[in-house]
């Protein structure tokens, strides 16, 4: 078939000072792409197929990107650990996105109690606000919830404790630790940072729903077909 001759075409791209967007997806258990995007032009500056995400992956983009001359100045990241370190020189923006998604995991869509009630009303803030008002509403929050989140649970049997309050606490230090990242884009407004991921979200989704229409292709020629459309 033509699909599986196919060569992906690169284009070439001129080396100025870019803001990428850096991001994972995977299409079943089977394969799946790292992709860095630029978001000024529109196009992917890197794609890499991989059998699951690691840091490593995200440290060839970076040095495949850079080889061919273009500088990255700014880098948006959806939060997985460990990847802020191949980018720690340059400026780092957690997808505000991801960090909603990270406190829904954690305090489900409506929580029962009072603390993550409100933890949860804080975040949903975080578009709309800045770096100096989100961290005196978190602060105040842990100031007043902070007895609370001390809360212990002790195992009759086994003797063990726990906290009690295990996804509260840990929806809290989600934001905490990712608080030094979330307003980045609006420290450096000249590099035109987008705060979310959703430039490349948008583009997987579509990817994902042409794989879904070709269902009777083997794996090989949907990746060929997704190589392809990357490459773009």
């Amino acid at each position: 078939m033509k699909i599986a001759k196919a060569k992906t075409i690169k284009k070439k791209i001129k080396p100025d000072g870019l803001v990428i967007v850096a991001d994972a997806t995977f299409f079943g258990r089977i394969y799946g792409f790292i992709v860095f995007r630029s978001l000024k032009l529109q196009k992917n500056l890197y794609f890499n197929w991989i059998p699951y995400e690691t840091i490593m992956d995200y440290r060839l983009g970076r040095s495949a990107v850079e080889a061919r001359g273009i500088i990255i100045s700014a880098v948006v990241l959806d939060g997985r650990p460990g990847v802020r370190s191949v980018f720690s020189d340059i400026p780092i923006q957690m997808c505000h996105f991801h960090q909603k998604q990270i406190i829904q995991r954690y305090l489900t869509l409506h929580p029962k109690l009072p603390a993550g009630i409100e933890l949860k009303e804080i975040a949903a803030t975080l578009c709309n606000t800045n770096e100096k008002e989100f961290s005196k509403e978190l602060n105040n929050w842990h100031n007043k919830w902070r007895d609370f989140l001390k809360e212990r649970t002790t195992n009759p049997i086994t003797k063990r404790w726990c906290y009690t309050h295990k996804r509260v606490r840990s929806a809290y230090r989600s934001l905490n630790i990712n608080l030094p990242y979330l307003f980045t884009y609006q420290k450096y407004p000249e590099l035109k940072i987008p705060n979310t991921t959703n430039s490349l979200d948008g583009s997987f989704n579509h990817l994902k729903e042409l794989v879904r229409v070709h269902r009777g292709f083997t794996p090989y020629l949907k990746r060929k077909i997704i190589e392809e459309i990357l490459g773009k």
